[in-house]
């Protein structure tokens, strides 16, 4: 195949800012996400001149020579590019070369021998940096269904979804399409723990409680400062101590199956206490960064990390961190970002790569893209 094109433009991403889409031969399109909390380790989305930048640059520049390819590009020769136009235009690059290259099939183009899918885990309740309205500090409150296809799974997150969007009269959603409410986070954790018990409301599918907690964003002078901790304790200050002891009762009192950043985003030794019931997961305290997850393994800190490529800039250096992470008993969970956009390029790449979760949000057309995505390929597998 030849590559006749290549051009860049400005599409707005689900948070309305402009994001990077690239397209190869008027067919082939990728586009690059944009996060609201991010790890103070990841790579620059763009350089300082910025996302048009970026764009002039994919599309006045002629030494695409090399990728005049019949089957195969390598794309690490791209990632010199990621300190000239930034991680997300790299990554968006990258994809669609990966799209071409596989006619917009790439888990079979990576693996053919890809059997299973990996489970949705849904965002059905959120706050803390996701929105600006009045909500509990927990940035997500997760579903993790269990049992079933991925159709049936992501079915019944919609349907819980829908239902609590009923129970709690929700009129708005954070950008990640989760319902907002002016509930604290221990209501919350009740409520989802006491709906989540009733196999009326999960339509018989056992589903598990997960938890963004993202505390960086509200770790402070060496404090956790909670606005709407409680029903009878709106605010409160945790030391380190306090926090670790905290959110290793909630695990057990509510038998969550999934913790993410319960602590700031370079407590390595802090995260080596929290539980391993659960899977303790890193997301800025990781961000898909090999020297970080290193970090983290000689800490014993996480027994679950977060991938999300663009926080890397490259495809190439994300399956080398999916990689060491399995090769070292580390579950993955691949995610999507809160500013996305309708590329559904991770739900391939979790089926190439043996990702056993994504995490890609309920409700919006952004986050539906991914999910139609893993049903289309669970069909293709029949």
């Amino acid at each position: 195949m030849k590559i006749k094109s290549i051009k860049a433009r400005t599409i707005p991403n689900s948070r309305h800012q402009p994001a990077i889409e690239i397209i190869i031969n008027k067919k082939y399109k990728a586009a690059a996400p944009s996060g609201a909390s991010m790890g103070s380790s990841e790579v620059k989305s763009f350089s300082e001149k910025g996302i048009e930048f970026a764009v002039d640059f994919v599309n006045k520049y002629k030494d695409f020579k090399w990728m005049n390819f019949e089957e195969f590009v390598d794309l690490e020769q791209l990632d010199e590019f990621i300190p000239i136009v930034g991680g997300n235009t790299v990554m968006a690059l990258q994809f669609a070369l990966l799209k071409a290259m596989s006619n917009n099939n790439i888990w079979k183009f990576l693996n053919p021998n890809a059997k299973t899918l990996p489970t949705p885990v849904g965002n059905v309740i959120g706050g803390g940096a996701h929105t600006k309205k009045a909500s509990n500090d927990i940035q997500e409150f997760l579903l993790i269904p269990k049992g079933g296809s991925f159709y049936d799974k992501a079915f019944v997150n919609r349907h819980i979804h829908k239902k609590l969007k009923n129970v709690l009269n929700a009129k708005y959603m954070t950008d990640e399409g989760a319902l907002i409410t002016s509930l604290s986070n221990v209501e919350v954790l009740e409520l989802l723990h006491e709906h989540l018990s009733d196999k009326k409301n999960t339509l018989g599918m056992k589903v598990d409680l997960g938890l963004d907690i993202a505390a960086t964003e509200f770790f402070k002078d060496n404090k956790y400062h909670y606005k709407n901790f409680s029903k009878t304790l709106k605010k409160r200050n945790m030391d380190r101590k306090q926090q670790i002891d905290f959110v290793n009762d909630i695990i057990e009192k509510y038998k969550l199956k999934y913790v993410e950043d319960p602590l700031d985003e370079n407590d390595f030794k802090g995260f080596s206490r929290i539980s391993k019931k659960t899977l303790a997961c890193g997301d800025d305290l990781i961000t898909t960064n090999m020297e970080r997850l290193k970090e983290a393994i000689k800490n014993n800190s996480v027994n679950c990390i977060i991938i999300k490529p663009n926080q890397i800039g490259s495809i190439i250096k994300t399956k080398e961190v999916v990689d060491f992470a399995h090769k070292n008993n580390i579950k993955t969970i691949i995610s999507h970002r809160s500013g996305e956009t309708y590329d559904a390029t991770i739900t391939d790449l979790a089926v190439a790569w043996h990702i056993p979760y994504l995490k890609c949000g309920i409700y919006g057309k952004e986050r539906k893209a991914k999910l139609d995505r893993g049903v289309e390929i669970e069909k293709q597998m029949k």
